[in-house]
């Protein structure tokens, strides 16, 4: 299938999934190796379960301050550079013929910034599927005002999600309370989004053990919009709670430190079971008298494409990525 940008071809996968109990995975990526894995990892889930197709979103972060991934998508560091690249590789990975037919692909936008990313907002954004319009930094009112304008004006282009409460990033002092029910029915109706992201104790990059996912606050809110909402950050949520989010009202979740976090370690491993293949002997050598390798690492190997190549340490972390991705969708894509 061709990515997927007309809104209401979107709001029928948001609704077929529902009916499902599915939960989409948005997973965000800012390198054309996590792209790829997210689209295998749903494609060889088709092919496994004999499905046609299956839905799922790629997503990046335009000048969001916490992490522009578009600005890493390429060393230049220019979000549109990065972003262009992002839609490209999109596209010609889903291109017609090409490998990966049985995905339904979602574009997304996060954490677009209401001021940084102001340009953007004002272009055309029909090559998308979903916005996440970003307002939250402003006082409730400002931010509802900004959002219903942006709604006004874009409502009928994109599916957009917007944020009643800011969603801080974990590691520093500053946590916020919990999103209310009526707090979040009340965002939705002022400012006509599609879907909320709503606060549920789940910071993005946090594992800390006082983090904790709040189900019972995410099943009032779903009483009062249906399952409409949006988590995002899933690193301080357990497998168990994940397995039952739909349940609560989320329809979709946001991921990737998880994905770049987890695959960090296979890779060193890689690296290290690989030390003389990767580095040379002679490295090796010094880094075993330097005490931060073992003699193990002393095979007198020589140099290999096998190990020391860009392909190869790409090759761990996409297929680490791609089993990822393939647990969370066999959490959430249910029979």
């Amino acid at each position: 299938m061709p990515i997927i940008t007309k809104r209401q071809e979107v709001l029928k996968i948001y609704e077929d999934a529902a009916e499902k109990g599915w939960v989409i995975p948005c997973l965000c990526t800012e390198n054309l190796t996590t792209t790829e894995a997210i689209i295998e990892a749903a494609s060889e889930f088709a092919k496994d379960h004999g499905l046609k197709s299956v839905p799922v979103t790629l997503a990046i972060t335009v000048q969001y301050d916490h992490r522009s991934q578009s600005r890493n998508y390429t060393h230049s560091r220019n979000w549109e550079t990065g972003l262009k690249l992002f839609k490209a590789d999109a596209e010609v990975l889903m291109r017609k013929g090409g490998d990966y037919d049985n995905v339904d692909l979602l574009l997304h936008l996060d954490h677009v910034q209401h001021d940084l990313d102001e340009e953007l907002c004002e272009s055309d954004l029909s090559e998308f599927s979903t916005i996440m319009y970003d307002a939250s930094n402003l006082p409730l009112e400002e931010n509802i005002a900004k959002t219903r304008r942006f709604v006004e004006k874009k409502g009928q282009e994109i599916m957009i999600e917007g944020a009643c409460d800011e969603i801080v990033d974990a590691g520093g002092e500053a946590h916020n309370d919990i999103t209310t029910a009526d707090k979040c029915a009340d965002y939705m109706k002022r400012t006509g989004v599609d879907m909320v992201v709503a606060n549920l104790g789940t910071e993005h990059r946090a594992s800390g053990k006082d983090l904790q996912y709040h189900g019972e606050a995410a099943k009032a809110i779903r009483k009062l919009i249906g399952p409409k909402i949006v988590l995002h950050g899933t690193s301080s949520v357990s497998n168990e709670q994940v397995r039952k989010l739909f349940g609560d009202g989320v329809c979709k979740v946001n991921i990737w430190t998880a994905l770049e976090r987890d695959a960090s370690p296979e890779l060193v491993e890689f690296l290290v079971h690989n030390a003389s293949k990767a580095a040379g002997p002679d490295m090796a050598a010094k880094l075993i008298r330097e005490g931060y390798l073992t003699e193990k690492c002393a095979t007198g190997e020589k140099e290999s494409l096998t190990a020391f190549t860009t392909v190869a340490r790409q090759d761990v972390i996409f297929r680490v990525m791609k089993r990822m991705v393939r647990e969370y969708l066999d959490m959430w894509y249910v029979f």
